[in-house]
């Protein structure tokens, strides 16, 4: 069972997180907001992912810490389940429709962090989120979970669409990323023999 708990505490944030990779899809998702708890259920669920999360944050300001906090969170935790990625097969993809939309999703925990948003949505917000927290969710997972991570649009008109393709085509990408390669199971799949 690669499994993790992660808490994170700050003056804008206070998080609670456990994360098991080989789990079914459960989650219990309370953020504070409904539009994030929406697609961080669709991240578990089409990750396979189980998923417990609690976030107490300022959104009476607004969604922006609550949204890039959780993603340093589950970031650190996929790094920390994942420890030096021996035997996981390293990379992912998946192209996901979503009715009119479609998303590539391309990962590489390759212990660099890079985030490609090529992303674009005519609305600003959906319900009361702003869109741009989205980004800076991914950011902050990239930059903790110590991976690259490609969004691609190739088609999209309706914003929402947009977004969950964006988390469930990550989740998919990302659980082929984490998959344990069976012919491999005690390498690092790297010809440095590390992953930093």
């Amino acid at each position: 069972m690669r499994e993790v708990t992660i808490t994170r505490n700050t003056n804008e944030t206070q998080i609670e997180l456990n994360l098991n990779l080989d789990g079914t899809g459960r989650y219990q998702v309370d953020t504070g907001c409904g539009f994030l708890n929406h697609m961080l259920e669709l991240f578990a669920r089409h990750g396979r992912f189980d998923l417990v999360l609690t976030c107490h944050g300022d959104v009476e300001v607004d969604y922006h810490h609550t949204a890039e906090d959780i993603g340093i969170a589950l970031g650190q935790a996929f790094n920390a389940v994942l420890k030096e990625k021996r035997g996981i097969r390293r990379y992912g993809s998946f192209y996901l429709p979503m009715d009119e939309a479609l998303i590539l999703c391309a990962v590489d925990l390759s212990g660099r962090c890079t985030l490609n948003w090529d992303v674009h949505c005519k609305t600003e917000k959906v319900g009361d989120f702003d869109v741009e927290c989205v980004q800076e969710f991914w950011l902050g997972f990239v930059r903790n979970a110590q991976a690259t991570l490609h969004f691609v649009q190739f088609a999209g008109e309706n914003t929402h669409h947009i977004l969950e393709a964006c988390f469930k085509g990550a989740a998919r990408a990302l659980a082929a990323a984490v998959e344990i390669d069976p012919d491999h199971p005690d390498e690092i799949p790297s010809t440095k023999g590390l992953l930093v």
